[in-house]
């Protein structure tokens, strides 16, 4: 691990906010109070990531904070923490622990530049470390989408620029929505707890059939086979003969024009539908592929159930808007907005945000990985 000392010339902290790609302190008069204060004169961390172009978060893995889908992650704490160092220009170096107190100490000698956690303010304090909500003190928005609402970012100088900084960009999400939109596509309860009796039941009996299928044709793609029967289990309960009332048939539940296009025959053969679809997914993740994971996986989902000219136009609306089309807050944003205006747009949002509860059950509870 590097070091937190800096090294070579230092960007002055007025240059270095003229680097960024907007201001991050625009909203400065919004400061949460911190939990402590450590009045040491210690080396700062706002330095240290400038200088060394690197954020270096650490983090308990779990449901709030970050989930690991093969090589990458993603999840409401990792997201903000990426949307946070994108803000920066700095690239991100995320480190997982097993538990919050290792994180409070890698915090504490140097080893991150700040923790998100989800440990009581007396374990901080007794640390001698400095804290602030990472909703900005929104505890509803989170606990309304089933997030831990305890969640905090935790630095070791309460007067370090980077923690200042930090608290600032928490604050500005809260005040433009951001935030709230990525507690919502991280909904926990998008799936109603009742119902996953019945998904798991429906995983456990038909995953089996297809295990092989899927693993195979994945490893063609080199894709994750947890994800395409993420997709086939949205698309049609993992059922060959499944039937839209649109004339989507299939596992994977394809278009005519699709399956042709893909060179399927047969749509409801459980092997060609999972290998059409996997061929299209692959095509999807190719038109974005300027997008970076797990961002790009989220593009690809929608472009398979809207169709990438739809997305496109989306993302020309976005633009004119004066935000970044590529970034996955802002595309999930807009249709979640005007989902209620347009049913398309309420259909999209529900395929991504459970394929990705899906994925995340299929791949977290032992009964299904073992299968």
């Amino acid at each position: 691990m590097h070091s937190s000392s800096t090294s070579g010339s230092r960007l002055s902290l007025h240059s270095f906010f003229n680097r960024l790609p907007f201001k991050v302190l625009a909203f400065s008069t919004v400061l949460l109070p911190f939990h402590s204060i450590n009045a040491g004169k210690a080396v700062h961390q706002f330095d240290s990531v400038v200088n060394q172009n690197k954020l270096t978060v650490v983090s308990v893995e779990n449901p709030t904070t970050v989930f690991k889908d093969g090589q990458h992650l993603h999840g409401f704490g990792y997201d903000l923490v990426r949307n946070y160092a994108d803000s920066m220009n700095v690239k991100l170096e995320f480190k997982t622990v097993s538990d919050n107190a290792t994180a409070l100490k890698w915090v504490s000698s140097g080893k991150a530049n700040f923790a998100m956690t989800t440990s009581s303010i007396q374990s901080i304090e007794k640390q001698q470390l400095t804290a602030f909500s990472a909703s900005c003190g929104d505890l509803n928005t989170l606990k309304r989408n089933g997030l831990n609402s305890e969640l905090n970012w935790v630095f070791k100088h309460a007067d370090d620029p980077l923690s200042q900084t930090a608290s600032n960009f928490v604050c500005r999400g809260k005040q433009n929505g951001s935030i709230t939109q990525l507690a919502s596509f991280y909904n926990r309860n998008v799936v109603k707890q009742e119902s996953w009796d019945v998904i798991q039941r429906d995983l456990r009996n038909r995953l089996p059939l297809y295990k092989a299928n899927f693993k195979k044709t994945a490893t063609q793609y080199d894709l994750d086979w947890h994800l395409l029967a993420a997709i086939g289990y949205q698309e049609s309960y993992l059922k060959p003969n499944s039937v839209s009332p649109t004339g989507v048939r299939g596992i994977m539940m394809l278009t005519n024009n699709t399956a042709k296009a893909m060179g399927v025959s047969n749509r409801t053969d459980p092997a060609q539908s999972i290998q059409g679809g996997a061929k299209y997914y692959d095509q999807m993740l190719s038109r974005y592929e300027h997008i970076p994971f797990p961002d790009r996986n989220w593009y690809a989902l929608v472009a398979y159930n809207m169709g990438p000219g739809a997305v496109s136009q989306i993302q020309k609306r976005i633009r004119s808007q004066g935000k970044n089309p590529n970034n996955w807050v802002n595309l999930y944003a807009y249709l979640d907005r005007n989902k209620a205006s347009n049913g398309r747009y309420r259909q999209a949002v529900q395929y991504v945000t459970r394929i990705r509860a899906y994925l995340e059950h299929i791949k977290t509870t032992p009964q299904l990985v073992n299968i």
